[in-house]
């Protein structure tokens, strides 16, 4: 009889293989591949430390220098060629010579390389410019900003010509046909070149720009041809139109009450036979007139200036005449002879005649 083996069922089932196909391969993760590009650094590291001082020097300079000149080229391309320069600010001066003076010292440097303060100093040359600002307008831009010197008065020069100057003295060239006439102008001006002369020349425009205002608001400026400032402590006015022979000293404080005073006495001396020989009105002492006539003789207004009976013209004949001294009228025709050289150079041939009289008359009684 054979015997038979029965083996006993697990109650647990083996799960089914998987087929092959099913199996995939794990990415390495990234931290891996960080690990790799460290490690590639790395090696650079290894590599640059075994280099030589030399081969280190001559790689750190030749990178500046492919920097540099990389910089060079793209600054000076033609996008940043200077093709616009707007200009504000003008009125006096011309926008198209500042345009002009722009576009050349830019020059091939283009507006990225372009020296903005060389610029404006190269600006603020110009006579009539007191400031300047350049700035860039990239590509191809320049922009120019100016603060113009404004005129304050009219000097006539020792060679008759009339130029205009600002509160700073600065000259700003010759009046033109076209622009406005002032008040009247100024003479004593310091021609010397140097910060002294400027200094002085400073103080002399600041009393004219005080003088014109007090004298315009009065209605006295009319009269006067040209105010003499070369001591401002002892000013005094040349007259205008018929009276252009006169001149009016008035000394250095309260010249508007001692101007209009002055006038008074000359309007009231004028009417009288000697009134066309009146030279000059001296109001300097600011109680009395002295009137000076071409003959060398002297009419003293004793009293108050400001009184209503100075310059009454029946009073003027009962006044004693003095004669000056010799020495005094030598003093003042040696004055007058220069006065009247500077007065034919400026071209005023009328004047001149008449100064001439005055002064052959002087010498005849002295």
């Amino acid at each position: 009889m054979k015997e038979q083996v029965i083996t006993a069922r697990s109650s647990r089932r083996t799960p089914p293989a998987k087929p092959r196909s099913a199996t995939f391969m794990q990415r390495p993760a990234r931290r891996d591949r960080g690990n790799g590009e460290r490690a590639k650094s790395s090696v650079l590291r290894r590599v640059y430390a075994y280099l030589p001082m030399a081969a280190r020097i001559v790689l750190v300079i030749s990178a500046a220098i492919l920097v540099f000149v990389g910089y060079r080229t793209a600054s000076s391309a033609s996008l940043f060629q200077v093709r616009r320069v707007d200009v504000s600010g003008t009125s006096r001066t011309s926008a198209d010579e500042i345009g002009t003076l722009v576009r050349r010292a830019a020059g091939k440097d283009g507006v990225w390389q372009a020296n903005l303060r060389a610029m404006s100093d190269e600006l603020e040359r110009l006579p009539g410019v007191k400031t300047a600002v350049v700035t860039r307008v990239l590509p191809d831009r320049l922009r120019v900003r100016i603060t113009e010197r404004v005129p304050a008065g009219v000097v006539r020069t020792a060679a008759g010509h009339f130029v205009w100057t600002d509160e700073d003295a600065v000259v700003l060239g010759e009046m033109a046909p076209t622009d406005h006439i002032p008040s009247f102008f100024i003479r004593g001006w310091n021609e010397d070149a140097g910060e002294e002369a400027r200094t002085e020349n400073v103080e002399r425009i600041q009393k004219y720009v005080q003088l014109a205002r007090e004298w315009d608001a009065a209605g006295l400026s009319e009269r006067v041809s040209e105010v003499n400032l070369i001591d401002v402590r002892d000013i005094r006015a040349q007259l205008a139109g018929a009276d252009s022979q006169i001149e009016l000293r008035l000394g250095g404080q309260d010249l508007g009450k001692r101007l209009r005073e002055a006038l008074k006495v000359l309007d009231g001396y004028r009417q009288v036979p000697q009134g066309s020989l009146i030279t000059y009105v001296d109001v300097t002492q600011g109680t009395r007139a002295i009137v000076g006539y071409g003959t060398g003789a002297q009419v003293a207004a004793e009293g108050d200036i400001s009184g209503s009976d100075t310059g009454n013209p029946e009073l003027a004949p009962q006044v004693p005449h003095r004669q000056t001294s010799g020495a005094g009228l030598r003093g003042r025709n040696t004055v007058k002879a220069k006065a009247i050289k500077a007065t034919e150079r400026s071209g005023d041939k009328s004047k001149s005649r008449d100064e001439a009289r005055a002064l052959t008359r002087s010498r005849r009684v002295g």
